[in-house]
């Protein structure tokens, strides 16, 4: 974020006026408005014109921002105290660059912005491999209905958990900071992330073998969430008590703070191994993928919850929960599976222990909360079938997902538009976990259809596999497996399926959700 490691002397008063280089692009578009919000005076400028700028609608709230599209006018210079470049335009000593040092106009970057200004605290950052999303939304609706406003990045489309995105959001205008701090897996890529934020609380959802490549390592990439656990010493941590993952880290690293911890009673569905710290494998009696009742030769091993969800009902989608103080609240979702439950639990216990809000309130942001979009999303019926899309994208997101649909609905068809940020090891599991728990399951990226076909010749899934019959062209671009005629292709196979009696299509993977408008209309001419 910065070219050097000297602080500047900013010299700022009210009549201080910022000149923001590209506020069509994401820093820019933050720092824009993270000035507005301090009180200073802010002229901006976008090469683009105004019906191309992609954060154009987070605007809407600074009518009094000047900004020049198209070029940068003399005017720009002349009025501007200091000015905020792209690093890209520092690093390569542009043209710009150029010009904003004749002027002697001092610049600034993200990281100068962020020292200038402190976050809006409490800062709670949520974490993990899968449910961090939905933990955030589910979240912030509990705190909109008590009033609170979170500090909100307001960019379209985008999840805010990468690059500088929540140290800026963090500097907005807001109540409080409820960011999602997920990662690739790289070290030392979590602490960038959330150390600027200067987080109070940590939620750590979960760890789970799912987001790695080929060449990457799971307790290298476990280590990387201790990064959060880290920055939190003498804090406070909300963990999922049933992952054996999160309580072997949080020994490794002999935490020193808070703990609170959450977790389900319920019956497990299958048996697994973790690898542990130790060096040997935890054996997890699964609720969903990765988390469950577990058990370590090294000692570390299940145990009751601070705070336990139980009373599930078989719709998965309302239980009652004891609280440390053998407390009983029961609560309703509106939206199906453990793994809401899961999510929907860590929020209660923040909004309890952190936010310190009332039941009544909980309640309702709970109950009220409809859900992440791309997340097992109805986009249509065609006679009695429903046609849904979920961004599930890894082996443990696609087995929870579909076991959750298919604890729903009777027939289930998987469209899996896949490519696995794992590599073809990780595109076998896709689709073995999804002859577990799916009816038929049919490839529509190349990856899953070489996976299909390789299980084919092997004799597996002979009876569940529906290869398409003609795969139009596609390319693997990071998980984005499918293109869009192959997603069509996908969802025209499973339609075709007329004498299964199928009663849901699921189509999965971040192709399915790129593409859901055009499936969406494909659904209405098929009417």
């Amino acid at each position: 974020m910065t070219t050097n490691d000297t602080k500047k002397n900013i010299d700022i008063n009210e009549d201080t006026v910022f000149g923001v280089i590209g506020v069509c692009g994401i820093n820019g578009n933050l720092i824009s408005r993270i000035l507005m919000d301090h009180g200073y005076k802010v002229i901006a400028n976008d090469m683009v014109n105004p019906e191309d700028c992609r954060f154009k609608s987070a605007l809407k709230d600074y009518p009094d921002m000047e900004i020049y599209y198209g070029g940068v006018p003399e005017s720009f210079f002349e009025k501007s105290d200091y000015i905020v470049l792209p690093m890209a335009l520092i690093e390569s000593k542009s043209m710009l660059y150029q010009k904003v040092k004749k002027y002697n106009i001092p610049i600034l970057t993200p990281e100068d912005i962020c020292d200038m200004f402190m976050p809006a605290h409490p800062v709670i950052c949520i974490t993990g491999t899968n449910g961090k999303t939905t933990t955030v939304a589910m979240l912030k609706n509990i705190v909109y209905k008590s009033g609170l406003k979170p500090c909100e990045h307001n960019l379209d489309n985008l999840q805010g958990n990468a690059a500088d995105i929540p140290a800026l959001q963090s500097r907005l205008k807001g109540d409080l900071n409820i960011l999602e701090t997920g990662t690739f897996g790289v070290t030392g890529s979590l602490k960038k992330l959330a150390e600027p934020c200067h987080p109070d609380v940590g939620i750590i959802t979960n760890i789970t073998p799912d987001h790695l490549d080929k060449n990457e390592r799971f307790l290298d990439y476990a280590m990387v969430k201790g990064e959060l656990i880290e920055l939190l010493r003498g804090k406070k941590l909300i963990v999922n008590n049933d992952d054996p993952t999160i309580k072997a880290l949080l020994d490794k690293l002999d935490y020193v703070g808070e703990v609170i911890t959450y977790g389900l009673e319920t019956n497990p569905v299958s048996k697994s191994t973790k690898q542990c710290f130790c060096g040997n494998n935890a054996v997890v009696d699964e609720y969903i993928a990765g988390v469950g009742v577990y058990s370590c030769k090294c000692g570390i091993e299940y145990q009751k919850p601070d705070f336990l969800a139980f009373n599930i009902n078989d719709e998965h989608n309302a239980f009652d929960l004891k609280t440390p103080d053998n407390k009983i609240m029961h609560f309703e979702l509106s939206v199906n599976g453990l793994h809401n439950i899961y999510n929907a639990t860590a929020a209660i216990v923040c909004a309890l222990k952190i936010l310190q809000l009332d039941y009544d309130t909980i309640y309702q942001g709970v109950k009220e909360f409809n859900g992440v979009d791309g997340r097992m999303q109805t986009i249509g019926k065609i006679a009695d079938k429903t046609i849904m899309v979920d961004y599930a994208h890894n082996p443990a997101g696609i087995s929870t997902v579909l076991a959750e649909l298919k604890n729903m609905y009777d027939v289930v068809v998987d469209v899996i538009t896949t490519s696995s940020e794992s590599g073809i090891k990780g595109d076998h599991e896709i689709l073995e976990n999804a002859l577990k728990h799916a009816d038929y399951v049919i490839p529509a990226s190349n990856n899953a259809y070489d996976c299909a076909k390789e299980a084919l010749d092997n004799k597996i899934g002979i009876n569940q596999i529906i290869l398409p019959e003609y795969l139009p062209q596609g390319e693997k671009i990071g998980t984005l497996g499918a293109s869009k005629d192959q997603v069509k292709a996908g969802l025209y196979t499973a339609l075709s399926l007329a004498n299964k009696n199928v009663d849901l299509i699921v189509l999965t993977g971040e192709a399915a959700y790129k593409f859901e408008e055009t499936l969406k209309d494909e659904i209405h001419s098929f009417k």
